[in-house]
């Protein structure tokens, strides 16, 4: 297998920006829907909650830049046969996708009150305390962080996290099925062994 990618299948590189992206998801809704489930608010156990999930969210933006120059870096197989209107579907589908895994980790950066604490590595910084919010929000557009976390953070868990990422990341899933078993071709078998 190579690492990049071919005009017939996705390179080692790719499938593990591509998968590790996708488990890194589900850890992240795993954990905030334990801490949000399961534990009582400022506890240890949702204090680590909250600090794994950010910690998710974070590695989430780096992966789907690294993502980002990958792809443009490398050729793209060749799409299988079919229907104008499916190819469009795709390319709108993956270019919403890629909105989604970059707006998600931004949204969660941006309005989180507290520190980040790297999987108890090191502490990154809250957006309030960047040069970034100083200049954009509170200079820019007059707005304390109270003011600005609220539709940030409606955007990011009741808009984005409660129902928009889940019904992209199932269409993505059942589009992959339906290439797989009904059309019987080659779609999601570029990303997981290839031939």
């Amino acid at each position: 297998m190579n690492n990049k990618n071919t005009a017939d299948d996705y390179g080692r590189v790719a499938r593990w920006l591509h998968w590790g992206t996708a488990i890194l998801f589900l850890l992240a809704y795993m954990v905030v829907y334990y801490r949000h489930w399961f534990t009582e608010r400022q506890t240890a156990e949702n204090l680590i909650s909250l600090h794994l999930h950010l910690s998710f969210g974070i590695t989430i933006g780096v992966i789907v830049i690294l993502r980002i120059i990958w792809r443009n870096m490398n050729e793209r197989p060749i799409l299988e046969p079919g229907p104008g209107w499916q190819h469009l579907l795709a390319h709108l589908g993956h270019y919403t996708l890629y909105a989604i895994m970059i707006l998600m980790p931004l949204s969660g950066y941006m309005g989180t009150g507290t520190n980040t604490k790297y999987f108890y590595l090191f502490e990154i910084p809250k957006f309030s305390e960047t040069w970034l919010f100083d200049v954009f929000v509170w200079d820019y557009l007059g707005l304390t962080f109270e003011e600005f976390e609220k539709p940030i953070d409606f955007f990011h868990k009741e808009i984005m996290g409660a129902w928009l990422v889940w019904m992209l990341i199932v269409g993505h899933a059942c589009a992959a099925f339906y290439h797989h078993f009904k059309l019987k071709d080659r779609t999601l078998i570029k990303m997981t062994r290839g031939e």
